[in-house]
């Protein structure tokens, strides 16, 4: 399947060599409701599935993958990363929609994955947290949790 900005959803942004493109959470949502061979892959740290909450695999049909783009507590790239998405049964022509808390890791991993002949890899740009709102905090503005998308914590 090779699905474009436009055919993903109305929240996509354009495409570009490096990565199939940014979606907003919801329109990530759409793209993984509508496409039973796409896939999630959520690269932020164990603490922070843990503790801040992660996609509900369940609520998902178990299209979820989590592994860390960055390890915790020092947040060191994570050499094996690409070794580990492989491990976890990721398939390389899948679609996958990569997540982390505010966009950034997950354009990277995109990038990275797009690069290993995996995808098309689109970045879900708005994370699992959003970003800050004016008095600093997540969670509120957009992102995963803020769209009421279906999340587990602990």
């Amino acid at each position: 399947m090779t699905t474009s900005p436009s055919a993903a959803a109305a929240g996509a942004t354009a495409a570009s060599a490096d990565y199939a493109g940014d979606l907003d959470s919801r329109a990530a949502h759409e793209l993984l409701a509508r496409e039973p061979e796409a896939l999630l892959v959520d690269v932020r740290s164990a603490p922070e599935w843990d503790f801040v909450g992660r996609p509900d695999p369940e609520a998902l049909g178990g299209r979820v993958v989590f592994v860390s783009w960055k390890r915790w507590p020092g947040m060191a790239s994570n050499e094996r990363f690409l070794q580990e998405v492989a491990a976890a049964g990721v398939l390389p022509e899948r679609p996958l929609l990569l997540l982390c808390r505010s966009g950034q890791r997950s354009r990277d991993a995109a990038v990275a994955l797009t690069r290993a002949g995996f995808g098309p890899c689109w970045n879900i740009a708005d994370g699992f947290e959003g970003p800050k709102d004016e008095a600093g905090h997540r969670n509120t503005l957009s992102g995963w949790r803020a769209a009421g998308l279906p999340w587990i914590q602990g």
